[in-house]
């Protein structure tokens, strides 16, 4: 998950399990197999099997988020598919289920569905199975459950990238990473690729945690108690710059601990997400690196590959005529891995980065 701002909401765990018993299994299999190269996979203009296109986010309180809303009626305009307007989630995987059924009940022939808990989709992913309509996952693989493919970039290499270029800044002393939900299977794979790479690679390093679930309250609270206990911190990873830069820096503003880079005292910071508002922290010198999440590419090929579930087409692991990998996840489902490249003050200022064209 990009990130998400919530407050007193009930245990997402619980939820979980609460959804998932709610779903009875399903029967029939929609998942795409096969065929390596996307190239001729999928023609523009209304083939057969063809509808409309349910889209439903997780949430609209995250800048990634919304340039992601943003990006879908004009990647649908450009993928020839009929997009129905975004249903927002609103950050409540219970409601979540319920708006994958409305949209079900209102006859969409696909639906485009950025899960916000790994486990609890599944019962939505069985409602749309037993109604014959594909499905594709943008930014969250489900635990569970009939997918024709999840667009995602690889979120072991946020954790690995993040970790390579705090371990050659920081060299030794205390980092903390700033988790995500790990009801989530992107909080849990960047915490884990973060975590076990600077064991492996960075042995003077020393890390740190904090569990934020993508709220920025919970973020900020907690940051702020570790910094009293640990003011020598060296370095900090946000798992989501979205929900976590404004509250990371407000907060080392307060302790009067925001120091620019090259500055005495300056926390080497790094984020993933690849926003504008990260941009210009890295142009002030504020945070150092960020990794770009492709919130234009996940919009692109969400419709890209609904309509090619629509239309019968097969794919299979290998490369794609995108810069990408199509992999297949332990579950059987098949995720295309989007690049997301690291960008520092070398290449802050590059047009081809969807941060840098919007507005």
């Amino acid at each position: 998950m990009a990130g998400r701002t919530v407050r007193n909401r009930p245990s997402r765990m619980g939820t979980s399990r609460a959804v998932r018993i709610a779903a009875a299994a399903a029967c029939a299999s929609l998942a795409l197999t096969a065929c390596g190269s996307t190239k001729d996979s999928a023609s523009g203009g209304g083939g057969g099997g063809e509808g409309k296109v349910g889209v439903i986010l997780p949430l609209l309180t995250s800048p990634f988020w919304q340039s992601y809303n943003d990006y879908v009626p004009k990647m649908a305009k450009s993928e020839d598919v009929d997009a129905m307007k975004t249903v927002n989630s609103n950050s409540d995987p219970s409601q979540q289920i319920t708006d994958i059924n409305n949209q079900l009940n209102q006859g969409v022939k696909g639906l485009v569905v950025a899960p916000l808990d790994s486990a609890a989709i599944s019962a939505g992913l069985d409602q749309a199975e037993r109604k014959g309509v594909p499905v594709v996952a943008v930014d969250v693989a489900p635990e569970q459950g009939k997918v024709a493919m999840v667009v995602r970039a690889n979120n072991v290499a946020y954790g690995e990238k993040a970790c390579d270029y705090l371990g050659k800044q920081v060299k030794s002393g205390k980092v903390v990473q700033i988790m995500g939900d790990l009801a989530s299977v992107n909080g849990r794979e960047r915490s884990k690729a973060f975590r076990d790479c600077v064991k492996r690679r960075y042995p003077k390093v020393k890390v740190l945690e904090i569990p934020a679930k993508w709220e920025s309250d919970t973020a900020a609270s907690k940051l702020d108690t570790l910094l009293n206990s640990n003011p020598d911190l060296k370095g900090i990873y946000m798992q989501a710059g979205g929900v976590y830069l404004a509250p990371t820096l407000q907060t080392l503003k307060s302790k009067g601990m925001l120091k620019k880079t090259g500055e005495k005292g300056h926390i080497t910071v790094v984020s993933n997400d690849g926003i504008p508002q990260e941009f210009d922290a890295i142009r002030k010198g504020q945070i150092d690196a960020t990794v770009s999440q492709p919130a234009d590419a996940y919009a692109k090929y969400g419709m890209y590959y609904i309509k090619a579930a629509m239309n019968g087409k097969k794919f299979k692991p290998g490369p794609t005529d995108h810069d990408s990998e199509i992999v297949k996840l332990p579950s059987g489902i098949l995720e295309d891995q989007l690049p997301a490249p690291l960008v520092t003050k070398e290449n802050v200022d590059d047009s081809k980065l969807w941060g840098n064209t919007v507005k």
